[in-house]
Order: C-alpha cells, then sequence, then structure tokens
C-alpha cells in the first residue's frame, strides 16, 4: 500500500477520512432535516396542489416550495429533492453513516421492504476490504449510470452516452476500427453492415466497389454470383452506350456512318431472309408435313409477317416502339 495519498501520509489521509465523515453525517443530517421542513410545509400527496389553509392564500406546491426555496436561497429542485428523500425514508429508517446522496439513489426502490433492507446491506469494497455504500454501487443496485463504469456492460454504456452526437460518433467509430485488436472483435455480419452503412453514398460506394474489385480473389468471388454478374454486365452496357452517346454529339459523321451500316444490314437481312426462302422452299416438293409441323410453320409465317409489318410502319411513319401485343407474338407467347 502506497505510504501517502496526494501531499498526506497515509496515517493522516486515515485522519482526514474519519473527520469528513462526520462532517457528511453533519451534513445528511442537516439535509434530511430540511426535507422534513419542506415535507412540513407540503406534504407528499397522491395529486399536487395544496391544501387550503383557512386563509383567502392558496399557493400550489411548486408556488409553495418556491417560496420557501427563495427564503432559505437555493434553487427549487433542491427543496424538491430533499423533500422527496426525507418522504421516502422515515426518520427510523434512515442510517448514520450513510449519505444522503445514497439514501436518495436508493429511495427509487419501489417496494418499501426492498428498500429497507437494502441500505442494511452494503455491498463489499474490495479497495477497503470494508462493506460500504458508495454512490455508484447504489446506483449499480438501481439501474442507474455509475460515474466510475467497472464492468464491461458499464464502458459500454458509458461510452453510447458520450457518442450520442453523430459527428462524435463517427470520428470515435473511425479511430477505434483502426486497431486490429478492436476490428478482430467484430462479427463479418457487423462488419458488412457497417460498410453498407457506410457506403449508401453512390459516389463512396463506387469508390469502395472499384477497390475491392481491384483485389482478385475479392472480384472472382463477387462474379460467381448470377445477379451480380449481370448487373456488371448491364452496367458495361451502358457504360459502353453513354460513350456512344458522347461520341455521337462530339462527332455529328458517326451518326451518318452508323446510320449507314443500320440500313445495310436491314436491307440485307431482308435479301438474306428472301435467298433462304428460295433456296429452301422448291426443295420441299413432294414432301409430307405433319399436322404439327404445318401448325409450327403457320406460327413461324405470323411471326415474319408481323415482323415485317412492323418494319414497313417504322420506315413510313418512324413508329419503332415494339407494343406488348407483338412483342408477345415474337416470342411465342
Amino acid at each position: 500500500m502506497a505510504e501517502r495519498v496526494g501531499n498526506v501520509t497515509r496515517a493522516r489521509y486515515e485522519q482526514i477520512v474519519a473527520e469528513a465523515r462526520e462532517l457528511i453525517a453533519q451534513v445528511a443530517r442537516a439535509q434530511f432535516s430540511l426535507g422534513d421542513k419542506a415535507l412540513e410545509i407540503e406534504p407528499m400527496r397522491p395529486v399536487g396542489g395544496s391544501m387550503p389553509n383557512g386563509s383567502d392564500d392558496l399557493y400550489t406546491v411548486e408556488e409553495s416550495l418556491q417560496i420557501f426555496a427563495d427564503d432559505i436561497g437555493v434553487a427549487r429542485a433542491t427543496v424538491e429533492d430533499w423533500r422527496w428523500t426525507a418522504n421516502r425514508w422515515p426518520a427510523a429508517r434512515r442510517r448514520d453513516g450513510v449519505s444522503f446522496t445514497v439514501h436518495r439513489v436508493l429511495a427509487s426502490v419501489t417496494d418499501e421492504a426492498e428498500r429497507w433492507a437494502a441500505i442494511e446491506d452494503p455491498p463489499f469494497n474490495q479497495r477497503t476490504g470494508q462493506r460500504r455504500w458508495t454512490p455508484d454501487s447504489a446506483k449499480r443496485l438501481v439501474g442507474q449510470r455509475v460515474e466510475r463504469p467497472v464492468t464491461v456492460e458499464e464502458k459500454v454504456q458509458a461510452v453510447t452516452d458520450l457518442v450520442r452526437d453523430d459527428e462524435v460518433a463517427g470520428q470515435v467509430a473511425t479511430g477505434l476500427l483502426r486497431r486490429p485488436a478492436v476490428s478482430s472483435q467484430v462479427s463479418p455480419e457487423d462488419k458488412v453492415r457497417v460498410v453498407q452503412e457506410l457506403a449508401r453514398d453512390d459516389e463512396v460506394a463506387g469508390q469502395v466497389t472499384a477497390d475491392l474489385l481491384q483485389r482478385p480473389a475479392v472480384a472472382r468471388r463477387v462474379m460467381r454470383d448470377t445477379t451480380t454478374r449481370m448487373a456488371v454486365n448491364r452496367a458495361q452496357f451502358d457504360n459502353s452506350e453513354e460513350t456512344r452517346e458522347q461520341i455521337r454529339e462530339r462527332t455529328p459523321a458517326v451518326r451518318q456512318i452508323e446510320h449507314t451500316i443500320e440500313y445495310l444490314d436491314l436491307v440485307g437481312s431482308c435479301h438474306s431472309y428472301v435467298a433462304a426462302l428460295g433456296r429452301l422452299v422448291p426443295r420441299l416438293r413432294g414432301q409430307e408435313f405433319t399436322e404439327d409441323e404445318r401448325e409450327t410453320v403457320r406460327r413461324g409465317i405470323a411471326k415474319v409477317r408481323a415482323a415485317a409489318d412492323w418494319l414497313e410502319s417504322a420506315v413510313d411513319h418512324g413508329e419503332f416502339t415494339l407494343d406488348e401485343q407483338l412483342a408477345a407474338l415474337l416470342k411465342g407467347e
């Protein structure tokens, strides 16, 4: 054990503590006495308000206690605190050597029998080796936040209270996650949730995704997922289309070139179809078709006819939209 506490010897420190405990006992007696006087002025009742005192004056509980507080020079909240604690601890139940603060904390124990029993059973203090109440030990009993957290749960609660502000929480989280030992304690599921939350912004998500996909092992695993692979392919197509559109805007001649190519493809398709029929139909002479085969060919001819009508309408009237009925016909639905 250290020989000195602060600037005094251990022996002098013990003497100071004994003197301080006597002063605390005097303070507690004074606070309880003040609480009793406030109770005399305004007894606790189930419903607020003041009882008529036989005169024309009638004050509410708050007004009476405010007048009393002003006259003795303290805040009304202090008077209300004394009054409530004194009411919860009748004189016969108050314990010498236990501070008014501890009495006030334990006053929140609802059941009277439990409250009386609690104050008679102070917890063991490992530092002093004695059984004595402290404000924190009383708060632990009633489930209030302690001033000096000891257990993991208490420390977590203390940190949570300190980081209620989002900006503070962000800075704290950033600092903690940079510590490998801390990061290793976080489950994969929680890490995924953190990344998802941080990447809600599309710009941030894009940068994170780009960095991750540059890691070969990550890219291989991601591209095994069909949905992801389709999304990537779609994105590549959209990017290519966007690039082509930019080129068209910068170079008008490109549009004419594309028009020529597409026109030749279209005319070539018609010629190819007619040429194919010219080769195939003569070969069918003498062949017998079943009813199912004839029906299949008829459905094909209907599709060809519908497609040809669509092409003619597009060329003549500029109507290039594929309506639902035509789309269903071409898909064979």
